[in-house]
């Protein structure tokens, strides 16, 4: 586990269209994906709007963290953090 080495690592899920580039993934999604992480704080999960609406109905509870800005993508992302994944 990072936990036991002293690391807090950051989550940032989007879905999307993604674009295979030989042994790489590009593509805007990718790119939303990694500005969500980097709104992150250490050992948070959060989600964009688009992934929160398709979860609608799980088990896994969320809460808004508001409107943000994502460097380099149009508009305004709403963003939500994961709190609980009930079994």
């Amino acid at each position: 586990m990072v936990g036991s080495l002293g690391l807090a690592i950051r989550c940032g899920i989007h879905t999307g269209e993604c674009v295979i580039e030989g042994d790489d993934v590009a593509g805007i999604a990718v790119h939303i994906g990694a500005r969500v992480a980097a709104r992150a704080d250490p050992g948070e999960i959060l989600l964009s709007s688009t992934v929160k609406d398709l979860i609608a109905g799980s088990r896994v509870e969320c809460s808004d963290r508001g409107s943000h800005t994502l460097k380099g993508v149009p508009g305004r992302w709403r963003l939500f953090a994961v709190q609980e994944c009930a079994r």
